[in-house]
């Protein structure tokens, strides 16, 4: 019996009608994947909490696919998260994502809790899993979280709990290396975890957003990348080329590694999810 791979979607809300049409556009065009799911991502500072909600609910209503809705601790007491879910679970929402999500001033400003509010996406994922009907998913992050300053362990231990409250899978921020997903499974299954470990795809398709990406994310990016992204800086279209290239290399690695699923970060643009797709269905 051949068992399909399963691959996953993630988008952010539209901020005018040109960005709703290139999502919807990007959604049809990649419609024939049949994503498990689709993930709506969350404004820093909650900022796009409404447009989280409108899109999401869209993509349910105009697609049946499956939604996860991104929810941070951002900026909203215990009360207001409960009041966001209740709106999430009316609007047919299947799962969400539990975040402790970034300060408004962005990854690198300080943390200030709200009033009566969390500080950890764990007690995030115990609010979640109390108030009932939806699926958890939290971050992973291959290379370590940035507030973890390279404690591996701790990272795990963080990753353990989530789990015993409530977790039922994780998907990972962009990395390079397969060997950084490999080593967070094998950790979380030697102290005897059975959370699913999804790795998140980002193709990458310009220079300045990998720059971007890997400072909001703290992902370092290997020397090797920056060499063959070096080669062809000026030409958009190898650039493109390239990215699409690792981007598929990395997804066989894992796939052959037992990743559970791909999740593909489409940056609201469905080409180079698409390419890869199509790499990878070529490739078996």
């Amino acid at each position: 019996m051949v068992v399909r791979t399963s691959y996953s979607l993630e988008f952010f809300p539209p901020k005018d009608s040109e960005g709703e049409v290139r999502l919807w556009t990007a959604l049809e065009a990649l419609e024939h994947i049949a994503p498990t799911f689709v993930s709506v991502t969350y404004g820093a500072g909650g900022s796009t909490r409404n447009r989280t909600i409108g899109v999401t609910q869209e993509v349910t209503h105009r697609t049946k696919i499956p939604t996860l809705a991104h929810l941070t601790c951002v900026g909203s007491s215990r009360q207001e998260l409960i009041s966001i879910l209740h709106m999430y679970k009316a609007a047919d929402i299947r799962g969400v994502l539990a975040l402790r999500g970034d300060p408004s001033g962005g990854p690198q400003a300080p943390w200030i809790p709200t009033a009566d509010g969390f500080t950890h996406a764990d007690e995030l994922v115990q609010l979640i899993h109390e108030f009932g009907g939806f699926d958890i998913g939290v971050a992973a992050f291959p290379d370590g979280h940035p507030s973890s300053y390279g404690d591996a362990k701790k990272d795990i231990d963080v990753l353990l709990r989530k789990e015993r409250l409530g977790a039922s899978f994780a998907t990972t921020q962009f990395f390079f290396e397969v060997q950084k997903w490999e080593k967070i499974v094998y950790d979380l299954q030697a102290r005897g975890s059975q959370l699913p470990i999804i790795p998140g795809i980002l193709p990458i398709t310009n220079i300045k957003q990998l720059e971007r990406m890997a400072q909001l994310g703290g992902t370092p990016v290997p020397a090797s990348v920056l060499a063959s992204f070096s080669k062809v800086e000026g030409n958009a279209d190898e650039i493109h080329k390239l990215g699409v290239e690792l981007a598929s290399t990395l997804c066989e690695d894992l796939l052959r590694a037992g990743a559970p699923s791909l999740h593909f970060y489409t940056m609201n643009s469905a080409v180079a999810t698409k390419e890869i797709y199509g790499n990878l269905n070529d490739a078996h």
